[in-house]
């Protein structure tokens, strides 16, 4: 990884194009369709409990869900709550620095949503021309 000069020393340059670099491997992780789905969820609709987010992912694995809250809480995105009850009581929330990503990943499923028709088209298209030469 290279690093950047400036009047403080330097600084280094997370550049994700360049192999073994952590921020590839964050892209790789909020990337992902379910971290994108609990991430917007949450940014949504507020603080939630687990069975509320595995109910509104509609198809998610209580593995699957399970995995990415914690990565999103290891990477400071989520925050994980639990309360002294029986049976314990734990909600998930977005972090400050979780707070920061609502806004570019409304535009990305903004996106998907305004794009889908052409997407699926171009996709029948390819399989076509696939199915063709196969």
């Amino acid at each position: 990884m290279r690093a950047v000069e400036n009047v403080t020393g330097p600084i280094p340059s997370f550049d994700p194009y360049e192999r073994g670099c952590p921020s590839r491997d964050l892209l790789d992780q909020i990337g992902s369709k379910w971290a994108v789905l609990v991430l917007g969820e949450l940014g949504r609709n507020g603080t939630a409990r687990f069975g509320r987010l595995r109910q509104a992912l509609a198809g998610v694995s209580e593995k699957m869900l399970t995995q990415t809250l914690r990565t999103l809480e290891r990477d400071g995105l989520v925050s994980r709550t639990v309360y002294p009850e029986v049976p314990p009581h734990v909600e998930y929330e977005l972090t400050p620095l979780g707070q920061t990503l609502r806004e570019p990943l409304k535009a990305l499923t903004d996106w998907s949503v305004r794009h889908i028709e052409e997407v699926i088209t171009a996709r029948e298209k390819y399989d076509d021309r696939t199915d063709r030469t196969s």
